[in-house]
């Protein structure tokens, strides 16, 4: 869309190379078209990415850990569902710690398919090929679904000299209610933006925020 010259926002669940490849190709398109895409909208990529880049900015040097869950993830879940062989599923992700987490596929089976056949494919995905991963065959997801999450990030390191920084963010929240209200505050930053593509952790935090920028600044700083 952003190549109609209508500006975009999407909470594509994706990180690293292929976000960078994303940004770089709708960059040029909203500069070529006098439009903008915000990418990467949500918990993570998304609010997560700004309280990692704040919690550099306390602490340069150290680890920054990002533990999702209990709860269900709204990627997977729909990853799974997409998969031959499934007719419905759910995709519950449980923190370990340091990053690491277990991911609890439950699967509704389609007819005619092998269960364990299934159930290898989706160990297999590289949306789950990196965690410990249990695929569970169930009748029904209606009576496991619940759509709260959670996110909880840890860094600790070095401000300067001083060691023993520690930083700590914490969020409980509905999933999707809170996915809708970032992308919504994501679509009001972007006219607040000059063409091309842009991720949350480039935007300043008063342009998602209605107001005036004198009215938050009073209220806020």
């Amino acid at each position: 869309m952003a190549g109609a010259g209508i500006n975009t926002v999407d909470s594509y669940d994706i990180h690293g190379d292929g976000m960078l490849e994303l940004y770089d190709r709708l960059s040029a398109i909203g500069q070529e078209n006098n439009a903008v895409a915000v990418i990467g909208t949500g918990l993570d990529p998304g609010v997560d990415s700004m309280v990692r880049g704040i919690f550099e900015i306390v602490a340069p040097r150290g680890i920054t850990y990002t533990n999702f869950g209990p709860g269900m993830s709204m990627g997977h879940t729909t990853v799974v569902k997409a998969m031959p062989g499934v007719a419905d599923a759910l995709s519950v992700t449980l923190p370990l710690g340091a990053g690491l987490h277990r991911r609890m596929v439950y699967v509704v089976l389609a007819e005619g398919h092998d269960f364990a056949s299934v159930a290898a494919g989706i160990k297999a995905d590289a949306y789950f090929v990196r965690d410990e991963t249990h695929v569970l065959q169930v009748e029904s997801v209606s009576a496991l679904h619940d759509v709260g999450h959670g996110m909880n990030i840890v860094r600790k390191g070095a401000s300067g000299a001083s060691d023993n920084q520690q930083l700590t963010f914490d969020m409980r929240v509905n999933n999707p209610a809170a996915t809708g209200q970032i992308m919504a505050a994501a679509a009001r930053a972007c006219y607040r933006q000059k063409p091309g593509c842009y991720t949350m952790l480039e935007i300043p935090a008063a342009d998602f925020l209605p107001g005036e920028r004198n009215d938050l600044i009073k209220r806020m700083v």
